[in-house]
């Protein structure tokens, strides 16, 4: 290899927890959406939590739930995405934007197909509700930031990890929050949005790492034998 298009965007340190994560993450996913799969009305954790989340959406607080909620449609999320690849290849790490790109669409893919897979309604209308897609879509967000600020300040493994642990939980507290406040989604949807971007951005992130590598092998190869 002669060299890279770019650092690594899942930094090798952070690989063996990250992993362990992910597959915790899938579980749990899978676990929620059998156990509320075609059900239309809130679970005993749900009750607990959606009227004291409702309550506190007093104004200004509903202002700044609807503009999260913003931030998940299709308008919003997409100028988060433009606004990350940008940064990106302003700091010359295209690999981190490929990522961008591919893994806000992974996570919302695989938001999209569990919904249709688990056919959890809310309000009686048909939503689909089961996982969070707007949930899904900022954690993920939040995610490849921190991946990205990770390998940029090349932090250790414990500092990473707690960096990217943190930045989800964040993102996917704030979204959740208004997300539930707003009677869009049970917040079993939210913990189910959550994980579906814990185990989606790693294993996409991998995976660009993967094919970069294998994109600067061959261009190597390439240029080896033409100079033979």
């Amino acid at each position: 290899m002669t060299g890279r298009p770019g650092p690594a965007v899942l930094p090798p340190s952070l690989r063996p927890w990250l992993g362990l994560i992910t597959a915790l993450a899938a579980l749990v996913v899978v676990a929620l959406g059998v156990l509320y799969a075609g059900h239309s009305e809130p679970g005993v954790v749900d009750r607990w939590i959606i009227q004291p989340t409702a309550d506190s959406l007093r104004p200004p607080w509903r202002y700044v739930a609807l503009a999260m909620d913003f931030l998940g449609e299709p308008v919003g999320a997409a100028t988060l995405v433009v606004a990350a690849v940008t940064g990106c290849l302003l700091l010359r790490r295209p690999r981190a934007a490929v990522l961008v790109v591919a893994g806000a669409g992974m996570t919302v893919g695989t938001a999209t197909l569990l919904k249709h897979l688990a056919g959890r309604t809310i309000h009686g209308d048909g939503n689909l509700s089961y996982p969070s897609g707007h949930t899904a879509f900022l954690t993920a967000l939040a995610l490849m930031v921190a991946l990205l600020a990770t390998g940029r300040f090349g932090l250790g493994r414990t500092a990473g990890t707690l960096l990217v642990l943190a930045a989800a939980l964040v993102g996917g507290a704030a979204m959740g929050w208004a997300q539930v406040g707003l009677g869009a989604h049970y917040p079993t949807d939210v913990l189910g949005g959550w994980c579906t971007a814990l185990a989606v951005i790693p294993a996409t992130a991998w995976l660009v790492d993967r094919m970069a590598d294998w994109l600067v092998d061959r261009t190597a190869d390439a240029g080896q034998r033409q100079r033979r």
